[in-house]
């Protein structure tokens, strides 16, 4: 994770450094993730979709670097925790999406914090999902702008301290922006985003570097978008799946005025934007799910692969496709190389991904054999090891192991559709000896299985707080 600067690595890509824009200094671009919800890889019409219309995203993805074999986590929360930290999301206590195992461990340093302590303005606009409690919020955890709502959805709440805002749905929501909730205006995912927009400008003119981390809710359940789009493919779809198409469609409106924000600013060319979903398919599964097996919430390659795609005309050689596998603990180690950062010794210590660097120049890349577990969790109290093998799969370059009893050879298969398992001992020998090295890796990181969260939703009692009502003493 040696860091170098972003001139050094320009230079060493061949690529001319450009003039900067004013007040933005090429050494240190910006940054923007964006991250939307519960949306697959094949929801998008670039990447095969017959019914959703994605063209704001398609016109990005072809001038980006497109990583074809990336992974993240099978549900929300532990894929936040395995993109903001750098390593498998079970390390640091998150295990589930709720009952006070998505509470990012607190000890737990986020690239967030990385990028603030190094003169970054940083700012989420959002679902956070990673603990409701005060000493988990946002604000504490690397991001001096925070516009978010609570629990894992709007207007979802669970016994204990995952839990939004009462009353809350996704038109007119209560967002709690640095400690104080606003009652917005407008349907959510819009709101999210003029929010970031807003932000995002006041920094530029500033000249200050920025990392907008923006993650609308949509298009999780409930299925509420604006009437307009819903109507969009009500002939060709359920009333439901029209709802979710509606939604991204409306998610890809928004990028779009994001992509144009950035170049009517001047700012385009050294802004870093990467674009990438939490986790596999929901609603469009069965209409399209790009020929893979498997959904959120599963081990297969349908649970965990998402697009991947990454825009930096100063730094990045688009309009590839990168195949090597990869997945959202790359994010950290790659921001802090492109940054020249050099962290400490227990950040290099926590970190597992690699960084992606290496890819953003046209040539071939050395990228060793390395295996990538997933594992859904969501085990009840006290069933840790019950869960060793279910909801699981080790994989690598060609083959993955799921649940300890198939085996499936991803190149010839990539459908999972052939359990060669008899036909390999020796692969299933060795990913079964790598995962048992992973299991005992983990178990120091499960602070959160014993966890008992508050009588009171903390989300409720603040807004109960700031508004008055809530139960009668």
């Amino acid at each position: 994770m040696r860091g170098r600067s972003t001139f050094a690595f320009l230079m060493g890509l061949g690529l001319t450094l450009p003039t900067a824009s004013a007040g933005v200094d090429p050494a240190r671009p910006n940054v923007v993730v964006v991250m939307p919800d519960d949306i697959g890889h094949g929801d998008f019409s670039i990447n095969g979709s017959p019914i959703v219309r994605t063209p704001n995203v398609d016109a990005f993805a072809r001038e980006s670097l497109r990583f074809t074999g990336f992974h993240v986590s099978p549900t929300c929360a532990p894929t936040r925790a395995a993109l903001l930290t750098g390593r498998h999301e079970f390390k640091s206590g998150v295990t589930h999406t709720i009952n006070e195992r998505e509470r990012l461990d607190l000890r737990a340093t986020t690239f967030a914090q990385v990028l603030k302590a190094n003169g970054y303005a940083t700012g989420i606009f959002g679902k956070w999902h990673l603990g409701d409690e005060a000493e988990y919020q946002p604000e504490r955890r690397g991001f001096d702008e925070t516009f978010v709502h609570g629990g894992g959805g709007i207007g979802q709440s669970y016994p204990g301290s995952c839990g939004d805002a009462p009353g809350n749905t996704y038109f007119d929501p209560a967002i709690r922006r640095n400690g104080v909730f606003e009652k917005t205006k407008g349907y959510c995912t819009d709101v999210f985003f003029d929010r970031a927009l807003a932000w995002m400008d006041a920094r530029r003119r500033a000249a200050a570097p920025f990392f907008a981390f923006i993650t609308p809710n949509a298009a999780h359940v409930p299925l509420q978008c604006p009437e307009d789009y819903a109507k969009r493919h009500a002939d060709e779809v359920s009333e439901d799946v029209a709802r979710f198409y509606g939604m991204i469609e409306n998610i890809d409106d928004n990028f779009g005025k994001l992509t144009s924000a950035l170049r009517d600013w001047g700012i385009e060319r050294d802004t870093l934007v990467i674009f990438l979903t939490d986790n596999g398919g929901t609603l469009g599964v069965p209409i399209f799910n790009s020929g893979m097996r498997g959904r959120k919430v599963e081990p297969y390659e349908g649970g965990t692969r998402v697009p991947s795609f990454w825009r930096w005309p100063a730094g990045v050689q688009g309009g590839r496709d990168v195949s090597g596998l990869t997945a959202h603990v790359d994010v950290f180690p790659t921001l802090v190389e492109i940054l020249g950062v050099e962290p400490g010794e227990e950040v290099r210590g926590q970190v597992e991904g690699r960084s992606l660097v290496p890819f953003f120049r046209d040539r071939p890349v050395d990228w060793p054999r390395r295996t990538l577990v997933t594992h859904v969790g969501r085990w009840g109290r006290g069933e840790v090891a019950a869960f060793k093998f279910r909801g699981v799969s080790i994989r690598d370059d060609r083959f993955a192991l799921v649940n300890d009893a198939e085996l499936y050879d991803l190149q010839s298969d990539p459908g999972q559709k052939s359990n060669v398992i008899a036909d390999h001992p020796e692969v299933v020998e060795r990913l079964r000896a790598e995962y048992e090295t992973w299991w005992a890796s983990i178990h120091p990181g499960l602070v959160n299985e014993d966890a008992v969260g508050p009588k009171m939703n903390p989300y409720h009692e603040w807004y109960w707080e700031q508004f008055g009502g809530g139960p009668k003493s």
